[in-house]
């Protein structure tokens, strides 16, 4: 998979992808991951990206020509599932979009900031968008690091035991069980007994009704 990222601050995304899950799946050559500045497709002298909104109003907005110039680029190079744009208002992101997500070949991810981008990038160059939740981050960056991390998680060989990405919490559904570990007693406080018998029909029975007690009491509109 081949995940490329349009953004004003690519510094902001060092970190999240050298760590962890996505750093060994990077390192797997199970997924490439490619942040792109867009000011660098900018055709202003001064690589200038933004812009005051036309009929007035606060704050700026990300122009059309360098974020055009960069799509063009990356399409000229490979055919993409999605172009991608990280808004408030866009589509709520969720597990099952991200297990569809795991399975394609090439995105583009736009990173939003300021006010936003041109209404033309959106209504002529963008596939989907997505939103990570109902509040404004300052930029797109960190939505997207959330989106790769979610997807990346997911591809075959990213995590050592791959059915533990299945027992997560939202992939049915369903909110995921409590867990435990030892020791099994501490301070008065036991692990359920059900957990420490060695009965594997009966320790499912018992996390999938723990996890729609779960689910119905935090997460009703989930059911």
């Amino acid at each position: 998979m081949r995940i490329d990222i349009l953004t004003v601050l690519p510094e902001l995304l060092i970190s999240p992808f050298d760590y962890s899950i996505v750093k060994r799946a990077i390192d797997k050559r199970l997924v490439e991951i490619h942040v792109h500045n867009i000011r660098d497709f900018s055709s202003n002298k001064h690589k200038k990206v933004d812009d005051y909104s036309f009929g007035g109003g606060a704050g700026m907005v990300l122009t059309i020509q360098p974020i055009d110039a960069a799509i063009s680029f990356l399409r000229s190079q490979r055919d993409y599932d999605e172009i991608i744009y990280t808004a408030p208002d866009g589509e709520l992101f969720n597990q099952q979009t991200a297990n569809k997500m795991s399975c394609f070949e090439n995105i583009i991810i736009l990173c939003g900031h300021y006010k936003g981008i041109d209404q033309r990038i959106r209504d002529t160059l963008i596939t989907k968008e997505i939103s990570i939740g109902d509040y404004v981050l300052t930029g797109g960056e960190l939505a997207a690091a959330v989106i790769v991390d979610s997807i990346v998680r997911l591809i075959p060989g990213s995590i050592s035991d791959e059915t533990s990405a299945l027992s997560d919490s939202f992939q049915d559904n369903l909110l995921a069980p409590p867990v435990y570990t030892r020791p099994a007693d501490y301070k008065g406080l036991r692990v359920p007994k059900i957990l420490l018998s060695g009965n594997t029909n009966e320790i499912d029975k018992w996390r999938f009704e723990k996890s729609e007690e779960r689910t119905n009491l935090l997460r009703p509109d989930l059911i």
